[in-house]
């Protein structure tokens, strides 16, 4: 998949390896206020049916991070991170459209996600990807307490 995205030529999205981990979980850190630990990002690879790409500068130094788990014909993503130093350039797009062609090529019909119900941005994007909010998690996210929205991107 080592291709540059058509935002930001200094970007390269790959497939998630060992590497990565201990700096996806310093940013992770630093991004969620319940965040994964290293362990839980070792493991992603311990299943055939999670499928993670990241998005690395030209240093090789991830900046990014989308997966999803893929359960008969859903793509459940996970998590969709970037480093804050590395918004508004394309990247959570990129790491989506890597998902959404990841996913048709082992046979996903749908996606589905949470967002908190706060987070206008990732809605904004998760919606121009065909994504619809189905329903609400109440008090899904801890620090601070707040609902879900259940969205899901549906072929029609």
């Amino acid at each position: 998949m080592n291709r540059s995205n058509a935002w930001d030529p200094e970007i390269r999205i790959v497939p998630l390896m060992r590497e990565h981990l201990e700096r996806l979980a310093e940013m992770e850190a630093q991004v969620f206020s319940v965040p994964w630990s290293l362990e839980s990002f070792q493991e992603l690879f311990r299943y055939d049916y999670c499928y993670y790409l990241v998005a690395v500068n030209e240093a090789g130094i991830p900046v990014g991070i989308a997966g999803m788990t893929l359960l008969e014909d859903d793509g459940e993503i996970e998590k969709v991170m970037v480093d804050p130093a590395y918004r508004r350039r394309g990247i959570a797009a990129a790491l989506l459209e890597g998902l959404f062609k990841r996913g048709a090529e082992l046979g996903a019909k749908a996606y589905t996600l949470e967002v908190r119900v706060s987070n206008e941005g990732a809605i904004r994007l998760y919606e121009k990807y065909g994504f619809r909010t189905e329903g609400v998690r109440p008090n899904f996210y801890e620090k601070p307490k707040e609902d879900a929205l259940i969205m899901w991107r549906r072929k029609t």
